[in-house]
């Protein structure tokens, strides 16, 4: 009874957190835009499912859009935390990130004039504060990604020094330190290997939601748009738990 009772107390202690109530309702929202995306292109009755499902997911991302609201204050206070990065040992991975956390914080208040536009709020054209928050958003996807290569250069650079020193003093005392430094780094490259494919999956999706005539803006179906978020998501569950 123990062991049942430990994935359900797992699953509440993920929904009764934000970002793990987020990554939970990120992924139905794309796996509903998945299955429905697919299921539209058949049969009729299929394709009513199909358009409910996307419908689901329609208001799933509504909802994320609507708590986003309230996240401007945590990315300012890990902005400010991170400042300029002088805990960082290479400078290129300092200001990548900084420049980042600049594309992140800018995100946030743009979508948040184009929900305010779309709901009637204030009176503007909220098509080009979406356009603008997608486009900080891909900013930051780029970013992360090259960031994340230069750290698995480095990490790479690493393994291989201490794969040399191992071969040279296969006896050293300092032996059993040097293979838990390996198997951290190794850790370390999976996660960046893995952020690296989850990035690229969301800014594929960043790109579609772009003004049409920039590389494949509008071109993506919406089961592509679904696969391409689902990866993304289930990855960022995998990396959470």
């Amino acid at each position: 009874m123990a062991a049942a009772a430990d994935p359900l107390g797992s699953l509440v202690s993920t929904l009764e957190s934000y970002r793990g109530r987020d990554r939970v309702i990120r992924t139905l929202c794309y796996g509903c835009q998945l299955a429905g995306g697919v299921l539209a292109r058949k049969s009729p009755t299929e394709s009513e499912m199909g358009r409910r499902l996307l419908a689901v997911s329609a208001q799933l991302s509504h909802c994320r859009t609507v708590l986003r609201l309230f996240d401007d204050l945590a990315m300012l206070a890990y902005s400010r935390q991170y400042g300029l990065g002088a805990k960082e040992e290479d400078a290129i991975v300092r200001w990548l990130s900084v420049l980042s956390n600049l594309a992140d914080q800018l995100y946030y208040p743009c979508e948040h004039v184009a929900w305010a536009a779309d709901a009637d709020v204030i009176r503007t054209n909220s098509h080009k504060w979406w356009t603008l928050s997608t486009a900080f958003w891909g900013l930051s996807l780029v970013l992360g990604i090259v960031r994340s290569l230069r750290i698995l250069f480095q990490l790479r650079r690493k393994l291989r020094n201490c794969t040399g020193m191992d071969t040279f003093l296969p006896f050293s005392p300092h032996s059993e330190s040097l293979e838990q430094s390996q198997k951290e780094m190794d850790t370390q490259v999976k996660s960046e290997v893995l952020s690296i494919l989850s990035s690229m999956a969301d800014l594929s999706n960043a790109v579609h939601w772009l003004p049409p005539g920039f590389l494949w803006a509008g071109q993506f179906p919406p089961w592509l748009v679904g696969l391409m978020g689902t990866i993304s998501s289930l990855i960022g569950v995998y990396q959470h738990l």
